[in-house]
């Protein structure tokens, strides 16, 4: 008996794969759990516009994603904040700042989880570190820290 997976099951396959497997199996265990349906041709085709419209929706999602690059790419971020004479920080400045100071400044909203700062900004100056704002979308941004007066 051909099913529609509506979870994933361990062992059978993924949510939204169309299975065949025996009916005792498909009747007693699958469908009664409300793990699976059958596989009607009416429910293959709803499956089909479903992962058209899932396909769509993940492309405006990517697209997105790049709009969004080239923006904090070409617009460098700058920090205000209290500094010694020998321009060392008092501190340093976290991923959540420079998540707030995008948000502000460019109005991009980014996780600061998705912020890649491998060395710890604790001087004045600049530095380039990695904003991941999609699983194939790497954006280069560039933070300066200046020296409030």
């Amino acid at each position: 008996m051909e099913v529609i997976l509506l979870k994933d099951v361990k062992g059978t396959g993924k949510k939204g794969e169309v299975k065949n497997v025996s009916d005792g199996y498909a009747n007693n265990f699958l469908i009664k759990k409300g793990f699976a349906k059958e596989a009607t041709s009416s429910a293959k085709q709803e499956l089909t516009m479903k992962n058209k419209a899932q396909q769509r929706e993940e492309q405006e999602i990517y697209e997105a994603a790049l709009k969004e690059k080239e923006q904090i790419e070409a617009n460098p971020i700058e920090l205000k904040e209290k500094a010694a004479e020998d321009g060392r920080l008092f501190g340093s400045v976290t991923t959540k700042q420079i998540a707030k100071e995008i948000e502000k400044q460019l109005g991009i909203k980014v996780d600061k989880r998705k912020i890649n700062q491998i060395i710890p900004m604790r001087t004045i100056g600049s530095q380039t570190m990695d904003v991941k704002l999609h699983k194939d979308v790497t954006a280069e941004l560039t933070v300066r820290v200046l020296e409030v007066k």
